[in-house]
C-alpha cells in the first residue's frame, strides 16, 4: 500500500487522544451495602465486566475511526505488483506534442502548443532519477532521431524548440513510433503523454493503417491523453488553387479558380482573399461563407515576368494562419528552344516561318536531321518537332524527353512511308494510323474538316471574337487515318471519323499529332489564316509545362528531374531561403532525385550550375484544417482496433497531474473504502455507547431498579 498524501498521516498521533479521555474519564462505581440485596452481589459483578469489556470495544472502535479518518485522508492505494520484478521502480515515458497547426489556435491561456509546452514541462517533476523519458512532436515524426534520455534539462531545451509545424500526421503515427521506443526499453514501467486537440480526423486516416500492437501495449503500459481543446476556432482555409490555362506567356491574361471552404460552425463575412505573382499583390477579392460552406473564386492578372514563376493565394488572418496561403508555380520561357527533327529539312520551311517571327524573337530554333536524334541532349529544349520517319527506327531518347516533361509535335514528311509512320507512332505509345487515304498532288476529291473543338487550350486565345470561332477547312490530299485512342483527345476531326489533329498524353509530357504533312504537295492548310496562329499555339502549349501540385502535401517526398544537370552537386532552394547541397554522385538515379525535408509549405527549386532543374510546390494538407474534435470514447475506440491493453486515462488540462500520474502509478485509490469503514464505526460506536451508558446507568442507581422490581 502506498500513499499519494503521506504527510496527513501524522494526524495518526490524534488516535492517542480517545485513549488519554478514556483514562481520564474512569470513575469506581460507588459500593452501597444493602443487606435486604446480598443476593445482587454476583449479579452486579458480571454487569461490571460486561461495561469494562463494552469501554474497552468503545476505545477502539474510537481509535480505530480516527485511524482511518487520517488514512482515508492520506489516500492510500493498492497494485499488483509482479514477482520476479527488478526494474519495477523504473519508467521509460514517451511524451507526444502534438504541433500540427491545427495546435497554434489562441486562447485566454496562450496557444495550444505553448500550453502543451508548459504543462509537460511541469510533468518533468513527476519523474525520477533513472526514469527515462523521449520527446516527440506529431508534425516532427519523419525527422525524429532522437533516443529517451534521462537528463532533464537536454529535454527542456527541446520542448523550448519545438514549434508549429506545416505538416500534417495522424496521432496513430505518433502511437506507432512510441510503440517502437517502448519496446526496446527493459524498464518495467512504460508510459506515453499524448497531448493534442483531439482532432477527430486525424486520430488515424483509415483502418487500413492501424497495426495490432498487443505484443508491445500490455498491461504494464500506461497512456495518458491531454485533451488541450477549449473552444471552436474560426477558420478559413484555402483548398486548391487551378489554373485555367494551359498556355502561359509574358503579357498574357491568365485566370485561376481558388477553392476556399469555411471550417468554422459559424459564418465569416468580409473576409479578403488575394492572389500574389512573384510576391506582389496581383488583385484581391471579398469573401462571404456560411459554416461549411466552400466556395470557388476566379481570380485574373497579366503574366509579367518570365522564368519560374510563382503564384500563391492568401486569406487574411484567423485562428490558424499555415491553411490561408496556398501555392502554385510555373515556368514561364523568356524564349522557347525549340528542335525540328527532320527526314527532309524543306518538309518544315513552312513550320518553321509560322514561328520565326524576328520582330518578337520569343523562339530559339535549331535544327537537325531524325538519323541523329539518339545522340543529341534534347533536354536542352522546351519543344521537339519532328516532321517524317524515314531516317531513324531508334526513338528511345525522343520518348526519355516525353516522359519527363518535354513537348512533342509529330507529323508525316513529304517522303513518309505509311509503315514506318506507323512504326514511329507505336514507339511512342500514341495512335498508329490504319491506312493511307487520297493522294499527294491530287485536288480531285480532298478531304475536309468536320468538328474543331474550340473549348481546347490551343483556342483560347487564338480569337479575338470568342462568339465567332469558325475557320475554313482546308483541303487536305492526303493523309493517313489516326482513329483516336483511349489516352487521346481530338482536337481536330475529319469527316471520315480520323483525326486530324490529335493529343496525347505520355508521362509528364504530351504529344501533339498530325495526320497529313504540313507541305502543299499533301494539303494546302499552311496556306491557311489560322494555320500561323495555331502552330504558335502548338509551340507555346508544348513547350509550357503546367504541374499537378494540389496533391503534393508537407512531409511527403518528392521526385525532381535533374536529368540536365552539368556538374555533381545539385542545390535545394528552400520556400524560406536555405539552401542544401546534395552530391549528385551518391544519387542511385542520376536522373532524378527524391527529396523527403519538404517540412515547409511553397515552392522547392532544384539547380545545377545556377541553372533551374525542376520545381516543386508544396501545400498544407486541408484534413488538418478540419477541426472537429473526438471525445475520449472515439479515442478509445482506436486503441482497441490497435489492441491496446495497457490503461489510458483521460486527463484535463486543469488537473493535477502529479497526482493523477502518481494515482495511476501506485494502483487503485482506497480513500473510499475507508470513509465507508469509518461510517459503519462510528454507527456502531454510537450503539454500543449507548448501550454501554444504560448499563452504567442501571449499576450506579440500583433503588430505581429494585423499586421497578
Amino acid at each position: 500500500m502506498t500513499f499519494l498524501n503521506p504527510a496527513i498521516l501524522f494526524g495518526l498521533i490524534a488516535a492517542s487522544i480517545p485513549i488519554v479521555l478514556h483514562f481520564l474519564n474512569l470513575r469506581k462505581l460507588k459500593r452501597v451495602e444493602f443487606s435486604t440485596l446480598a443476593f445482587l452481589k454476583e449479579l452486579q459483578k458480571t454487569k461490571i465486566k460486561r461495561i469494562k469489556l463494552k469501554q474497552w470495544l468503545l476505545l477502539l472502535l474510537r481509535i480505530a475511526i480516527i485511524i482511518f479518518l487520517v488514512m482515508a485522508f492520506a489516500r492510500p492505494t493498492v497494485k499488483n505488483f509482479s514477482i520476479g520484478n527488478s526494474s519495477a521502480a523504473k519508467t521509460t515515458a514517451v511524451i507526444i506534442i502534438d504541433n500540427t497547426f491545427s495546435m497554434s489556435v489562441v486562447t485566454g491561456n496562450g496557444s495550444y502548443l505553448n500550453r502543451a509546452k508548459k504543462i509537460v514541462k511541469n510533468l518533468l517533476t513527476s519523474f525520477q532519477d533513472g526514469d527515462e523519458i523521449i520527446l516527440l512532436g506529431v508534425g516532427n515524426l519523419s525527422n525524429e532521431s532522437a533516443q529517451p534520455t534521462t537528463n532533464n534539462k537536454q529535454l527542456t531545451r527541446q520542448i523550448d524548440e519545438l514549434e508549429i509545424s506545416a505538416v500534417s500526421r495522424t496521432l496513430n503515427e505518433s502511437v506507432v513510433k512510441a510503440a517502437q521506443v517502448l519496446y526496446q526499453s527493459n524498464n518495467y514501467n512504460k508510459e506515453i503523454y499524448l497531448l493534442t486537440d483531439l482532432q477527430k480526423g486525424r486520430i488515424y486516416n483509415s483502418s487500413n493503417e492501424l497495426s495490432n500492437l498487443s505484443s508491445i501495449f500490455n498491461s504494464n503500459v500506461r497512456l495518458y491523453l491531454i485533451d488541450l481543446s477549449e473552444r471552436e476556432p474560426i477558420n478559413l482555409g484555402i483548398e486548391e488553387i487551378k489554373p485555367n490555362n494551359q498556355i502561359f506567356e509574358k503579357g498574357k491574361t491568365v485566370s485561376f479558380d481558388i477553392k476556399v471552404k469555411n471550417y468554422s460552425k459559424q459564418p465569416v463575412n468580409n473576409s479578403v482573399a488575394s492572389l500574389f505573382v512573384n510576391g506582389k499583390r496581383s488583385t484581391q477579392q471579398s469573401v462571404n461563407l456560411a459554416a461549411g460552406e466552400s466556395k470557388t473564386i476566379p481570380f485574373e492578372t497579366t503574366l509579367l515576368d518570365t522564368g519560374l514563376v510563382e503564384i500563391y493565394a492568401e486569406l487574411e488572418d484567423d485562428d490558424i494562419l499555415q491553411d490561408n496561403k496556398r501555392f502554385f508555380s510555373v515556368y514561364v520561357p523568356d524564349k522557347i528552344s525549340v528542335l525540328f527533327l527532320t527526314d527532309n529539312r524543306d518538309d518544315a520551311k513552312f513550320v518553321r516561318y509560322a514561328i520565326d517571327d524576328p520582330t518578337k524573337q520569343k523562339v530559339r530554333i535549331a535544327e537537325n536531321s531524325l538519323s541523329q536524334v539518339s545522340s543529341l541532349n534534347l533536354k536542352n529544349y522546351d519543344a521537339v518537332i519532328v516532321i517524317g520517319s524515314e531516317r531513324n527506327s531508334d526513338w528511345k531518347n525522343l520518348i526519355s524527353f516525353m516522359e519527363s516533361g518535354g513537348g512533342l509535335i509529330l507529323m508525316p514528311g513529304s517522303q513518309s512511308t505509311l509503315s514506318n509512320f506507323q512504326k514511329l507512332c507505336n514507339s511512342l505509345n500514341i495512335s498508329s494510323p490504319v491506312s493511307a487515304v487520297g493522294k499527294i498532288n491530287s485536288q480531285d476529291s480532298p478531304a475536309l474538316f468536320d468538328k474543331i473543338n474550340y473549348q481546347d487550350p490551343l483556342f483560347a486565345d487564338l480569337f479575338e471574337n470568342k462568339k465567332q470561332q469558325q475557320v475554313e477547312s482546308p483541303e487536305i490530299y492526303y493523309y493517313f487515318k489516326v482513329v483516336p485512342g483511349g489516352n487521346s483527345k481530338n482536337i481536330i476531326s475529319m469527316f471520315d471519323g480520323s483525326s486530324f489533329l490529335s493529343e496525347y498524353k505520355a508521362g509528364a509530357g504530351k504529344v501533339f499529332l498530325f495526320n497529313s504533312s504540313l507541305n502543299l504537295s499533301w494539303n494546302n492548310f499552311p496556306l491557311k489564316g489560322f494555320f500561323a496562329p495555331l502552330i504558335n499555339s502548338l509551340l507555346l502549349y508544348s513547350s509550357s509545362k503546367v504541374k499537378e501540385q494540389n496533391t503534393i502535401t508537407t512531409g511527403q517526398e518528392i521526385t525532381a528531374d535533374i536529368s540536365n544537370h552539368s556538374i555533381s552537386q545539385i542545390k535545394v532552394e528552400k520556400p524560406g531561403g536555405e539552401n542544401e547541397y546534395v552530391n549528385s554522385d551518391s544519387l542511385t538515379n542520376q536522373n532524378y532525385f527524391t527529396y523527403t525535408k519538404t517540412d515547409e509549405a511553397g515552392t522547392y527549386k532544384f539547380f545545377s550550375s545556377n541553372k533551374l532543374s525542376d520545381y516543386i510546390s508544396v501545400n498544407c494538407d486541408p484534413k488538418e484544417s478540419v477541426t472537429d474534435k473526438a471525445d475520449f470514447s472515439e479515442f478509445e475506440d482506436y486503441l482497441k482496433q490497435i489492441s491496446f491493453e495497457g490503461k489510458a486515462y483521460s486527463l484535463s488540462p486543469n488537473d493535477d497531474f502529479t497526482k493523477a500520474i502518481y494515482q495511476s502509478r501506485f494502483g487503485t485509490e482506497l480513500w473510499k473504502y475507508f470513509l465507508i469503514a469509518v461510517l459503519i464505526l462510528a454507527i456502531a460506536e454510537s450503539l454500543l455507547a449507548r448501550n454501554t451508558k444504560k448499563d452504567l446507568s442501571s449499576i450506579q442507581n440500583p433503588e430505581s431498579r429494585i423499586k421497578n422490581d
